[in-house]
């Protein structure tokens, strides 16, 4: 451990993050304590609520980064204007992603603010630029649609996928199904379903 002057803010920062992320790793979100931070990184507690507001707001910043990677994974697939098929490439994406971290992406729901504490408002960008991605493998069936209606779309097949995520993290899907063929069955029924309403409106002028 380097000494505690050659550290920047911004260095400590991310040593914190880190540090919250090794321990969420191997212990889940329960695990993760202020004090045993601050001596994974050589700091006193003072020092890393310098850094943040609390440990509320350190854990959003590591669930901040947990979406930055799963960003960073979403965004090399190659989309091929199918809506079909990309939804499944970014399904099979998401799903390898929350496979090999799974603590860190429970940590995600696990993790509530207190009541008066709104989400803030760079986590929900965080979260808006991964609805966007599905906003725009929708958008080819979607073109006599709003944008608040895409984007409607686009958060019934997040949450759902989010809830498939946690129901096989839990152990509790049936025998011989996974996350993944309950979602290609949901993304076919979803995407049929949207194409037979553009088609019908096509057919009455609309």
């Amino acid at each position: 451990m380097a000494r505690r002057s050659d550290h920047t803010r911004e260095e400590l920062w991310w040593l914190a993050i880190d540090a919250s992320r090794k321990i969420v790793e191997k212990e889940g979100l329960r695990g993760l304590r202020a004090r045993q931070i601050a001596r994974d990184i050589g700091y006193t507690i003072g020092t890393l609520y310098n850094l943040f507001e609390d440990l509320d707001d350190l854990i959003m910043h590591m669930n901040g980064e947990t979406l930055d990677q799963l960003m960073e994974a979403v965004s090399k697939v190659e989309l091929t204007q199918n809506p079909t098929m990309d939804l499944e490439r970014l399904v099979h994406c998401y799903l390898s992603f929350t496979h090999e971290y799974p603590k860190l992406w429970n940590a995600i729901f696990e993790h509530k603010l207190p009541e008066d504490r709104p989400v803030p408002e760079w986590f929900s960008e965080k979260v808006s630029r991964l609805l966007a991605i599905i906003e725009s493998t929708l958008a080819p069936i979607l073109s006599d649609q709003s944008e608040t209606e895409i984007h409607q779309h686009a958060r019934v097949l997040w949450m759902s996928l989010f809830g498939m995520t946690i129901l096989e993290g839990s152990g509790r899907l049936q025998d011989g199904e996974t996350a993944f063929t309950l979602a290609k069955t949901l993304i076919k029924t979803y995407v049929d379903g949207l194409k037979s309403e553009q088609n019908m409106s096509v057919s009455n002028g609309l």
